[in-house]
């Protein structure tokens, strides 16, 4: 099961978490950003750290990527400051330095990594990849639809915060449903590759089966939620 939503949630955060990245040296932060854009389309790339705390107040971030050596501040200060406020949310610190003070310093952090520049790609996915995990052992993430509903997508928990955040039940096949569109949130999926991953029998899946499904979902979730392409298939939108 949990491999199974590791699998997912990667799925995801390569299109949805935001990540903030902080670093002045203007080469560095062009080639490094064409990397993170790899993973996730929302990457917030700053040269120091008012910009960032700017971006923090203003934007959901999931993953920070902080230099150490800053012009306006110094990026270890910056991260002891963060986490009197947030003590989860996963940190990659970057320096070109390996000096011990920094490493011990640094340990202190609760950072999932800490890497020497010049950074290589596989060093950064390894840490991206960690941070995901965090994510997912910490709960953070959380699917936000527009009528106030949220899913939490490692829990599998459909929470109604207009009503005293009261638990909504999703039957196991509106599971299924739910986590494909998300999985596959960046395009519009056919009604026949809805019904092949949902129902095993294949005289089960027809076309009042998954018209009567999303019809279910959408109850619980927000008609809005779930978006019919008559000509091609449904795309889930939050």
């Amino acid at each position: 099961y949990y491999s199974t939503m590791v699998h997912l949630f990667t799925g995801i955060y390569v299109r949805k978490l935001s990540i903030l990245y902080i670093e002045d040296e203007l080469n560095i932060r062009i080639n490094i950003k064409k990397t993170l854009k790899l993973f996730c389309e929302n990457v917030f790339d700053v040269e120091n750290i008012s910009i960032a705390k700017e971006i923090l107040q203003k934007n959901r971030i999931d993953i920070i990527i902080c230099d150490i050596n800053l012009p306006d501040c110094d990026g270890i200060e910056f991260i002891k400051e963060l986490r009197k406020t947030d003590k989860t949310i996963p940190v990659i610190l970057l320096t070109a330095y390996t000096d011990k003070k920094y490493l011990l310093e640094a340990t202190k952090l609760k950072l999932i990594d800490y890497l020497t520049k010049p950074i290589d790609f596989k060093s950064l996915n390894n840490a991206l990849q960690r941070c995901v995990q965090e994510i997912l052992d910490n709960s953070r993430y959380v699917i936000s639809f527009r009528n106030n509903i949220q899913y939490n997508v490692s829990h599998n928990r459909l929470i109604d915060n207009n009503n005293k955040e009261e638990e909504i039940h999703l039957t196991s096949k509106e599971l299924d449903l739910l986590n494909f569109l998300i999985k596959n949130n960046n395009r519009v999926c056919s009604a026949d590759e809805l019904k092949f991953s949902i129902w095993e029998n294949s005289l089960e899946a027809s076309d009042s089966a998954l018209k009567n499904l999303l019809n279910k979902l959408r109850k619980k979730i927000g008609k809005e939620s779930i978006i019919n392409n008559s000509s091609i298939g449904y795309k889930l939108e939050y």
